[in-house]
């Protein structure tokens, strides 16, 4: 069954509705999960500073991509960026849990928060592909003249505000929860090396 222009564009519409509305948020409370089981395991007194600076890199590997795709027009620029940070975030994210697992207790429920966050970039890089798909083509094809430099989207995805409501959500169970965590693995560290010179 062939489907016409509009329907085209509806299902389009459904597609970014679920990467703004489903993978996107859920993506956040994986995090938000993961930090309270980090904190339930005593991070600072295990696996520490090391540990909680990753999960930091990673989180900025993700947000970065994610802040281009809701800001500007997707060209081979931001392909680019988003293929390159999903890989580094896949090997940022095999030497977390290779740091962290003979130094600390991870529990069935952060492995089931892991499995939420190892895999949610790559379904969401898998629908951004499949959005522009004349552009990943570009890539592939090296037809990159005319497609590299920035340009703000004409029209903001997603409700008026999204982007700040997103950011504020995003800031709340994950930026500021991991901020604490890195500041308390911090002061531990420090206060640690402190004793031990003594």
């Amino acid at each position: 069954m062939k489907m016409d222009a509009n329907d085209v564009v509806g299902v389009n519409q459904l597609l970014i509705n679920v990467l703004l509305y489903v993978f996107l948020p859920i993506w956040g409370i994986a995090g938000f999960l993961d930090w309270v089981c980090h904190r339930r395991t005593h991070i600072e007194q295990n696996s520490g500073l090391m540990e909680s600076s990753l999960h930091s890199l990673m989180g900025i590997q993700i947000a970065i991509p994610i802040a281009l795709c809701l800001l500007y027009q997707i060209n081979v620029t931001v392909l680019l960026v988003c293929i390159f940070a999903w890989l580094a975030h896949e090997v940022i994210a095999h030497i977390d849990v290779w740091y962290a697992s003979p130094r600390r207790d991870i529990s069935i429920w952060e492995m089931h928060a892991h499995s939420y966050l190892a895999t949610l970039p790559f379904f969401m890089l898998t629908l951004i592909f499949v959005l522009n798909w004349p552009m990943v083509k570009n890539l592939v094809t090296l037809n990159w003249q005319g497609h590299l430099a920035l340009e703000p989207l004409r029209q903001a995805h997603g409700f008026d505000g999204y982007v700040f409501h997103y950011t504020f959500f995003m800031a709340i169970i994950c930026v500021f929860p991991y901020a604490e965590e890195n500041i308390r693995c911090a002061i531990y560290f420090y206060r640690s090396r402190i004793k031990i010179s003594r």
